[in-house]
């Protein structure tokens, strides 16, 4: 018992402490899970022999992920995504295992054994992409989907690899393996001794029970649960039923993750799919990041290191033979040149069901053990080095795509009293408001896609950096009655207040602001008017606040009226003792007037209530109450 909880308190300790770092550095938790088994496996020798076990149970946190990813598919998306699914990922999976097969081939291996190489390695790690495309905010992007679309075919695919690769057996192998497995085999299984035809059978009824109990057996078993307004009982219910699906799919010789997967599609359209989700999630993440540890724990650097240069030269070429394939998929359906790079370098990978695949191979006599150990190293490689090309693609093919991107600035050929600088969200409704108003304005944005969309709408937008002085002044700096600075980057809308306000002390600039520091630093630089973005909408937020409290929309509206005249006044107090070199937290001088200012505030809110405005706050409440309660009004009362 000692000993396992020992192991258990290693394996935590590398993740609490690997996990952090590696985020504060920018490589994202599955790197820092990785790295943390390779300290405590193969560097320090604090965990050995029991990783591959454990890799047995960390595997079950991809079961759940994919019982998760299932229930965010209902089946109508699944066939809406047919066109991509069938495109994308057909094309990917065929092409990656015909190009790795005829290389497998030219270096000397059997065209069976090449097949299931090329099948190992046409699959890319629904773990690592999914969870690095969600860290990084790219799920949603054109790139994302369709990486996300092709995890979605590979995942579905491997139900046909497993069932094609006993076909590709090797006589010498499979005699051997019999040999093998009638002294040492004590797994059970439902289709031990059955014929090809018989096993295709059971798989396919397995596949139906699933079906058939996820669509009819599930809602009265969870209503019956759920009766009993028991968390944790639910829990266990969700856990039993992955559980189980997951039992009944290795007893046919099938992936647990893909019975899971087709699961969670099921019970999609299920009033407890978000309960599901819920009990399920800290599980998922726990053991999910337990399977990134074994990996990294379970590298064979014995091996790694006798068979450096082929392993890495396998890997590195494995990876380049995919991005290659990707890219071509990207240019063919057209992609933006950011997606194509992002949809190529977040699959280039090979994926953790190939640890499943190369396993199945070796079970049945496709895979010699030698070969399987060495493909198994490039896999886990390739997982190793797949955070790397996340990074590779944010720093630097990110910014150099950008750079191709940029198009040399508009001519301004107009000009007003009234220049805008940026025109998203917060531009757009400013100039909006302006022009119905009667206003002639000029604006200026860095964003090609957006100048293009606003011009199908009649909006004149001209393209260019605002910040750029000749910019500025060939829109009319010279001339112009207001600025308004309403651009994204902090830096930029900084540089412009300032130089505007050098070059025209007088003239009015309205910024927009992303938060306090932001609002002090335009300050300095001399802004008139200064508008945190998300200032005016929490206002409003705490006025409904107010009045579902019981303030009526006088009292309310006056509450937050004084608030905003408060902290207008703060603002001002507080940018005299900011400092741009030391954060606010160590700034015992901020710290010090901030609390000042909120025993003012408190005070001025509670105390300086205006009489006549409490008296119509509680006849509203009286109304409210009567309109609650006729029976308590007046004209009821006998």
């Amino acid at each position: 018992m000692t000993g396992l909880l020992l192991q258990a308190f290693i394996y935590l300790c590398a993740a609490v402490i690997a996990v952090p770092i590696a985020k504060r550095l920018g490589l994202g938790s599955v790197l820092g899970y990785l790295i943390a088994g390779i300290i405590i496996g193969p560097v320090t020798g604090l965990v050995g022999s029991e990783t591959q076990d454990i890799q047995h149970f960390a595997e079950f946190g991809v079961v759940m992920m994919l019982f998760l990813v299932g229930l965010e598919l209902e089946p109508k998306n699944l066939w809406r995504m047919r066109a991509k699914l069938l495109g994308f990922g057909s094309f990917q999976v065929v092409a990656t295992s015909l190009a790795v097969m005829l290389i497998a081939m030219w270096m000397g291996l059997d065209w069976n054994i090449a097949l299931a190489v090329g099948l190992v390695f046409s699959l890319s790690s629904t773990a690592i992409v999914l969870q690095t495309l969600s860290e990084k905010g790219l799920m949603k992007s054109d790139g994302g989907q369709n990486s996300f679309s092709v995890l979605l075919f590979q995942d579905i695919a491997v139900i046909a690899m497993l069932a094609l690769v006993p076909l590709l057996a090797i006589p010498e192998l499979q005699a051997l393996a019999t040999a093998q497995g009638s002294s040492d085999n004590h797994s059970l299984s439902l289709v031990a001794g059955l014929s090809p035809w018989q096993t295709t059978l059971a798989t396919i009824g397995a596949i139906a029970l699933v079906i058939a109990a996820g669509h009819y057996l599930s809602r009265p078993l969870f209503t019956f649960i759920a009766a009993a307004k028991l968390r944790e009982v639910f829990t266990a219910a969700t856990l039993m039923l992955v559980i189980g699906i997951a039992i009944l799919m290795s007893l046919v010789g099938l992936s647990p993750a893909l019975g899971t997967f087709l699961a969670g599609v099921v019970l999609a359209n299920s009033e407890f799919r978000h309960e599901l989700e819920s009990s399920i999630e800290p599980f998922k993440g726990l053991l999910l990041g337990l399977f990134f540890i074994t990996v990294g724990a379970g590298i064979n650097f014995y091996l790694l290191f006798d068979e450096l240069v082929l392993i890495i030269g396998l890997t590195l070429g494995m990876m380049l033979l995919k991005t290659v394939v990707l890219l071509t998929i990207a240019f063919i359906f057209k992609m933006r040149l950011t997606d194509k790079w992002l949809f190529a370098l977040a699959l280039a990978q090979a994926g953790e069901f190939g640890f499943v695949l190369l396993a199945f191979c070796v079970q049945n006599a496709v895979l010699p053990q030698d070969l399987a150990d060495k493909l198994l190293l490039v896999v886990a490689m390739s997982m190793l080095l797949t955070p790397v090309l996340f990074i590779l693609f944010d720093k630097v093919v990110l910014p150099r795509v950008n750079k191709q991107q940029k198009r040399p600035a508009d001519e301004i050929t107009d000009s007003a009293s009234i220049i805008i600088a940026g025109h998203g969200r917060f531009g757009q409704i400013i100039n909006r408001a302006l022009l119905a108003s009667g206003f002639h304005t000029v604006v200026i944005d860095l964003h090609a896609e957006l100048i293009e969309g606003m011009r199908r709408f009649g909006v004149q937008v001209f393209y260019g950096d605002a910040s750029r002085p000749d910019l500025i002044h060939a829109a009319g700096l010279d001339d112009a009655k207001l600025l308004i600075v309403a651009i994204d980057d902090p830096e930029q809308a900084v540089s412009l207040v300032t130089y505007a306000r050098r070059q025209r002390p007088e003239l009015h600039i309205i910024a927009r602001a992303n938060d306090r520091d932001q609002v002090y630093k335009l300050y300095s630089a001399g802004a008139t008017d200064i508008v945190r973005e998300t200032f005016d909408s929490s206002v409003r937020a705490s006025t409904y606040a107010l009045q579902a409290l019981g303030d009526s929309p006088e009292l309310a509206a006056q509450s937050m009226l004084k608030f905003v005249e408060h902290d207008k006044k703060a603002i001002l107090k507080m940018a005299q003792v900011w400092r741009a070199d030391v954060k606010n937290f160590n700034n015992e001088e901020y710290i010090a007037m901030a609390q000042t200012i909120s025993q003012q505030l408190e005070e001025v809110m509670q105390t300086d209530r205006d009489p006549e405005l409490d008296c119509i706050n509680h006849a509203h409440a009286d109304f409210a109450a009567q309109e609650k309660n006729p029976s308590n009004s007046p004209e009821s009362t006998v």
